[in-house]
């Protein structure tokens, strides 16, 4: 299958007012499809220093000069200033973006608190936290959210439950190598799982010789191969879509020269039968050049 899915994850408040409308800018001009997944809730950013304990962790912010990418102001919000409503504030550019023809789905309601708590967190707890961001979703769009794609790669079994309950078409919670159905101790969770299955630039960057300068052709030599089941690209709004937006748009042109498709994450699920789906369990693993622990496909 020669598709590439871009997922475009949207992490923070600057990411969603700068860096959505200059990616969709560049989707337009070279008129490729994409999936925005939004956070929709506050922005507690600077709450992330508590991950400053975590293995790994300063490395990968020395690494790609966080300060550079999210800004001060970004890196206080939920400490020393209150952290901006993305939602209430950024609804008008959220809706701009489905008006323009791209998919939306849910990245989450509170990125930090998601991404730093939801493995350890119970039923309800996770119930609370995925009805908020449904809610919101609702209210911005007027429609009832069809996907998810969970904050760094962070899940438990009953938010996967709820990925069914809710009715979403498909979640992209995990990385891996294939589109699946999940399973959690051989429980089988009705909703399939589309994971990210290349790497990220903020692994790559400062990692084995790797630069701004060569990481899109790095990216690009594992792709000359087509995978039989295609690829889903997981990019940040906070980094494709500002600083790094030259290696972005090197890779657009790259992936279109090695003759792929890139569309949105709606239309790659399209290209399977989901009762071709394998069952695959959700674990718990690390991905390289990428600090703690997330859910990996099993």
């Amino acid at each position: 299958m020669k598709k590439i899915a871009l997922k475009i994850d949207v992490d923070t408040y600057r990411g969603t007012r700068e860096g959505v409308p200059r990616l969709v800018e560049v989707l337009k001009r070279h008129q490729v499809q994409a999936t925005f997944f939004f956070s929709l809730g506050p922005d507690h950013t600077g709450r992330a220093i508590k991950r400053v304990f975590r293995p790994g962790f300063l490395g990968k912010v020395s690494r790609t000069s966080v300060l550079e990418h999210y800004g001060l102001k970004t890196l206080l919000y939920g400490t020393l200033l209150p952290g901006p409503d993305i939602g209430r504030n950024c609804a008008d550019i959220m809706r701009s973006v489905r008006d323009d023809g791209f998919e939306v789905g849910i990245h989450c309601y509170d990125h930090i608190r998601w991404q730093d708590h939801v493995a350890t967190k119970d039923a309800k707890w996770t119930q609370r936290e995925m009805q908020r961001a449904v809610d919101r979703y609702t209210e911005i769009f007027g429609v009832a959210p069809a996907s998810h794609a969970a904050a760094g790669w962070q899940t438990n079994r009953h938010a996967l439950r709820q990925t069914q309950h809710l009715g979403f078409e498909y979640s992209s919670d995990t990385r891996g190598t294939h589109p699946f159905i999940p399973t959690w101790d051989a429980e089988i969770i009705a909703c399939p799982q589309l994971p990210s299955t290349l790497p990220t630039l903020d692994e790559l960057i400062g990692c084995d010789g790797i630069t701004v300068e060569n990481a899109a052709q790095h990216l690009l030599e594992r792709t000359v191969q087509p995978s039989e089941t295609g690829h889903v690209y997981t990019l940040h709004a906070e980094l494709e879509g500002q600083k790094w937006m030259p290696i972005f748009e090197e890779l657009l042109k790259g992936w279109h020269e090695q003759g792929y498709e890139l569309v949105s994450m709606r239309q790659y699920l399209h290209g399977f039968k989901l009762a071709d789906l394998p069952r695959c369990e959700v674990k718990t693993g690390t991905v390289e050049g990428r600090s703690g622990t997330l859910a990996v496909q099993g």
